[in-house]
């Protein structure tokens, strides 16, 4: 059962059982919900997606996660023909942990005849149990049950200083499923979608919440109400040092927000009119300072239209090589799309004393100093030295 290991049960009397009554040799103990079993490790066993699986229950049992989730499921039976809770969820739960996306896949667990028991469960429920399980759950009471309980696994970590990343995400749908609809798509226009709207703390890359919205919905403003909501939630020592998000979020509607409640924000500007104004205003002036990583910066103010006031913006820059080698040079047709689109769409290019710049333009509140804020937009989901 085990990775590269076997699961030996061992009775009330302390005898262990195993294949060919072997003694018990380089084992480790473990506490599950069907009782102590001890682990022996098998360099010569063949190797299961779930082998450690043991570990994580004993886990579970020890700090009563797994019976305090099952116990506050809003999901109730009348039918004394009906599969048991517990079966359901944990049914669910291997199946997630085995990677599983579709319910057919819950068939697979059917042959494992030894997780399903360590975990408490008295059989694997069938696909069509967890689909009917699960459409009879009031969509407000198991919306309530599921944040309670993901909140209960992260906010002993918001005691300290931390930085909300927030993102949108677009997944690609096939067949027909609710509020599947096209919208901004760019690896597939026209595809239907959905727009996953998640909220993560930086650099540990945990979840706090994602929400699922149409196809259509991509713009932060859709995302907004909860992610107030959310943030208003939490504890006034709990709320984040300051917000992160790419040009969508770079509007005045999450900086309002932002300002309303003392939250520092960090987001970049889209290249508008006015934006690119600004940068050719300063691009021929010398007062630039070290960015890190190659990149130059000034700190300037903007208000732009639709603005209730002017903002602190961080304009970098950093050089590119020449149009004309950049164009003589001889590389795929994704290499050219790529670099045709960085030159053109997301950052515009202007030329001083004959070297060709790109440039990137923060808004925030934050009053670090330019490499400092730099920084901090580069340590946006860890996407390395592009600031994109």
């Amino acid at each position: 059962m085990s990775e590269k290991g076997e699961v030996v049960r061992v009775h009330p009397e302390g005898e262990g059982e195993s294949a060919g009554k072997q003694p018990l040799e380089s084992v480790t103990s473990v506490d599950t919900f069907a009782g102590k079993v001890h682990v022996k490790w098998a360099p010569e066993a063949s190797v299961s997606g779930l082998g450690l699986m043991v570990f994580f229950i004993e886990f579970l049992k020890t700090s009563g996660l797994f019976d305090r989730w099952v116990e506050d499921c809003p999901l109730h039976y009348s039918s004394g023909n009906a599969p048991e809770k517990r079966d359901v969820l944990g049914t669910i739960l291997l199946s997630v942990l085995s990677g599983h996306w579709r319910y057919a896949h819950i068939n697979s667990l059917r042959g494992d005849g030894i997780n399903p028991e360590l975990l408490g469960m008295t059989r694997v429920a069938s696909e069509d149990s967890v689909r009917r399980g699960i459409k009879s759950m009031d969509e407000g009471e198991s919306g309530q049950w599921l944040k309670k309980h993901l909140k209960a696994s992260y906010e002993p970590l918001l005691g300290e200083p931390w930085v909300l990343d927030v993102d949108t995400t677009v997944k690609q749908l096939y067949g027909h499923q609710q509020d599947a609809v096209a919208g901004y798509n760019p690896s597939k226009p026209g595809r239907p979608s959905h727009a996953c709207h998640s909220y993560f703390i930086a650099q540990i890359r945990v979840v706090l919440d994602m929400e699922v919205q149409a196809g259509n919905q991509t713009a932060p403003s859709f995302a907004q109400p909860e992610l107030w909501a959310f943030v208003d939630g939490l504890a006034e020592r709990n709320r984040p040092i300051f917000i992160r998000g790419d040009c969508h979020w770079g509007t005045e509607k999450a900086m309002v927000g932002a300002e309303q409640r003392g939250i520092g924000y960090l987001f970049k500007l889209k290249q508008s009119a006015n934006v690119k104004k600004l940068i050719g205003q300063i691009f021929n002036q010398e007062e630039w300072v070290e960015a890190g990583q190659q990149w130059q910066g000034r700190v300037d103010e903007l208000r732009l239209s639709g603005w209730t006031k002017a903002r602190r913006v961080v304009v970098l820059r950093r050089p590119l090589r020449t149009k004309a080698a950049v164009e003589g040079e001889e590389v795929s047709k994704k290499s050219k799309r790529k670099v045709a689109k960085q030159l053109s769409l997301d950052l515009p290019e202007l030329t001083y004393q004959g070297v060709l710049y790109e440039y990137v333009v923060l808004v925030t509140s934050l009053t670090g100093e330019i490499r400092t804020v730099a920084q901090h937009y580069r340590d946006r989901g860890r996407r390395g030295k592009q600031l994109r």
